[in-house]
């Protein structure tokens, strides 16, 4: 088997370039070409996977030139410098390091809030200059003032812990806040209205979305109380730095501390100049220690997706770890196989598709085992697609997608049942996983049956009849095609029969013309598996 191949083309440690190489993928360490675009363009087609931070931006034109890219991993928390989008659709998993910079955002904004609480900057720049301004720079306490906290996620909830340490009120919005957690890390939940007025000190931890960007517009801006003090070190974009620079010239805010800036890198910009205006270049995750961590941390995600499917910290497909890839492995090729059967027998426009997990099966993460069966799906009709590039395509369709879960109801200890609803039927079909981790077909139609599933198989309806099984075999055999296993199902009191035949090889169009020549089946359909993925 080829090892994969990680191109790094942005500056990472030593360490993490280690990492792949110990772990048996072949890397190419040239940070130079996260600045020369064209380069990258020509160099990229031969990769499987792309490690990079923000000097390299994954465009639209790079993933479609990524003809064998498989995943982006960025050493750190921001993806903007990577279209998300175009990766999707190419089924590329985008990933990130959320936490191995969290401690180091945090902790600068705390010292930012420091920083414009008692003016260190100005005042550092006059005591420089010779001057001795000692009343010119007076500060306030952080004790005892109350601290709003937009966004108490993971580094919003440790700028909480720091801040109550600081003796210091803590009150926090956030619509994914619930009240035990808020209770948990020792801050006051309140709606946004209520933090703009009541806070001292306001600091922003919440990604650039569009429910976030501009919260801290003009409007609401105005509604916070005079003598308030801002610090954003999560995103540009939210705050609208025109109408806060005004409200610091008026003097209704009286201070700002900014890392980021709507837009970077900030040479110009409203808030510059101004008086206890504090400016970095965008150092939340810049320590020693956080940019050994995240490197370490994106070259041990992408190695586990690259070699076991394990994958962490992707934006945009659901999380499956080390340890639920070993366990999932067998259900989620059961989920392709299900969808696959399914998409292969649809000729019709998909309106939705229901799944229903049983028992064993509804305890795993259903968010794979759902991307998997929407990716088995549409394989039948676009073979490049995956379990990243699945749910884009199906809402882009307009495609319902519907989950159910529900305790073991009957002989087998977990199964997965599909069903897809076009604008003329419903088709359904179930399967599980028995105990030597092999999938198996269990029920088509309602009608039940204990099927392998080979890489070449025929799927044949017909009355429940004698002669079905003669005809199959005979007409197999006239055409040198070996059957190497055989699964009938019938609904007696319907009268029904399935057939499914798995076979060496795929079976000749004169054989299934054959068969249809009878006049004694239904449908006849051959059917293909990736077995083998």
């Amino acid at each position: 088997m080829t090892a994969p191949k990680v191109l790094i083309s942005d500056k990472l440690s030593d360490a993490a370039v280690q990492i792949f190489r110990d772990r048996g993928i072949d890397v190419d360490f040239r940070p130079e070409l996260g600045k020369d675009k064209d380069a990258l363009l020509a160099a990229i087609p031969q990769y499987d996977g792309l490690a990079i931070r923000s000097a390299t931006k994954a465009t639209e034109k790079l993933i479609e030139a990524a003809t064998n890219l498989k995943v982006i991993g960025r050493a750190g928390i921001g993806t903007d410098n990577i279209d998300k989008e175009a990766a999707s659709r190419k089924g590329i998993i985008v990933m990130n390091t959320p936490f191995g910079n969290m401690i180091t955002t945090a902790e600068h904004a705390i010292a930012m809030m420091f920083a414009v609480a008692r003016q260190l900057p100005e005042a550092s720049a006059s005591t420089h200059a010779g001057k001795w301004e000692k009343s010119k720079f007076m500060g306030v306490e952080l004790t005892g003032k109350t601290l709003g906290v937009i966004g108490a996620g993971n580094i919003g909830s440790i700028v909480c812990n720091r801040a109550l340490g600081l003796k210091m009120k803590v009150i926090a919005y956030d619509p994914f806040l619930s009240e035990d957690r808020a209770t948990e890390i020792g801050v006051e939940k309140v709606e946004l209205e209520d933090l703009l007025k009541r806070a001292d000190f306001i600091t922003l931890h919440v990604p650039l979305t569009d429910a976030t960007r501009n919260i801290l517009s003009a409007e609401n801006l105005k509604k916070t109380r005079k003598g308030v003090r801002i610090i954003n070190c999560a995103r540009g974009g939210l705050v609208d730095e025109e109408a806060l620079a005004e409200l610091l010239k008026s003097g209704h805010v009286a201070g700002a501390a900014f890392d980021v800036f709507a837009e970077e890198p900030a040479t110009e910009n409203p808030l510059f100049g101004l008086p206890n205006v504090v400016c970095t270049p965008h150092l939340g995750a810049a320590t020693t220690e956080a940019q050994e961590n995240v490197a370490l941390q994106v070259a041990e995600q992408m190695s586990d997706y690259l070699l076991t499917g394990a994958v962490q910290n992707a934006l945009n497909m659901p999380s499956v770890t080390a340890e639920e890839a070993k366990v999932m492995g067998p259900w989620i090729k059961l989920a392709g196989h299900l969808g696959n059967f399914i998409g292969q027998m649809t000729d019709e426009p998909i309106k939705a598709i229901n799944i229903l997990y049983d028992g064993e099966a509804s305890t795993m993460n259903l968010n794979a085992l759902t991307a998997a069966t929407m990716a088995g799906i549409m394989k039948a009709t676009n073979p490049d697609v995956n379990m990243v590039s699945a749910p884009v395509i199906a809402k882009e369709r307009g495609v319902q997608i519907s989950t159910t879960k529900q305790d073991q109801s009957g002989a087998f200890e977990g199964y997965i049942k599909v069903t897809v609803v076009t604008p003329k039927r419903e088709r359904s079909i179930g399967g599980t996983v028995f105990s030597d981790g092999k999938p198996r077909f269990i029920q088509i139609k309602g009608i039940n049956i204990d099927a392998e599933i080979g890489e070449h198989m025929i799927y044949t309806t017909n009355r429940d009849e004698p002669g079905i099984i003669g005809t199959l075999g005979m007409t197999m055999g006239k055409h040198k095609v070996n059957i190497a296993n055989f699964t009938l199902g019938r609904h007696h009191e319907r009268r029904e029969a399935i057939a499914l035949l798995y076979l060496d090889e795929a079976a000749p169009q004169a054989a299934l013309d054959e068969l249809k020549g009878t006049g004694l089946f239904g449908q006849v359909k051959p059917l293909v598996f990736d077995v083998a993925g």
